[in-house]
């Protein structure tokens, strides 16, 4: 049974950082694509980092040059920089495409 527990998530200003991790344990994830999610309410779940099997990492448009990925072994990071109002959101890593099952997420919570 795959699980992924996700945290990092918290409280931030406008224009701060947080990083956020994600552990996944059930599945060796060297051999999928994994990715960094996010969905707000209401909202569908977007896509925000993919990490290939060849290493490589790439992110939707809204997020480049102020999120950066990074894995080590079976787990996945996520690091945010610059970090806008409309960030702040639940976030969820998992493969891509998606296990059957997801974490309980990670909440990035804006403070003004």
């Amino acid at each position: 049974q795959v699980q992924l527990v996700e945290s990092g998530g918290g409280l931030v200003q406008p224009g701060g950082s947080l990083r956020l991790s994600c552990v996944v344990s059930g599945s060796d994830i060297s051999r999928d694509f994994m990715g960094w999610y996010r969905q707000a309410p209401g909202d569908t779940r977007e896509l925000v980092a993919t990490f290939t099997i060849f290493n490589t990492i790439t992110y939707t448009n809204s997020v480049k040059g102020r999120f950066t990925g990074s894995r080590d072994k079976n787990t996945l990071y996520l690091q945010m920089n610059s970090l806008k109002p409309e960030d702040t959101t639940v976030y969820y890593c998992n493969k891509i495409p998606p296990y059957d099952v997801w974490g309980q997420g990670t909440q990035v919570t804006g403070s003004s």
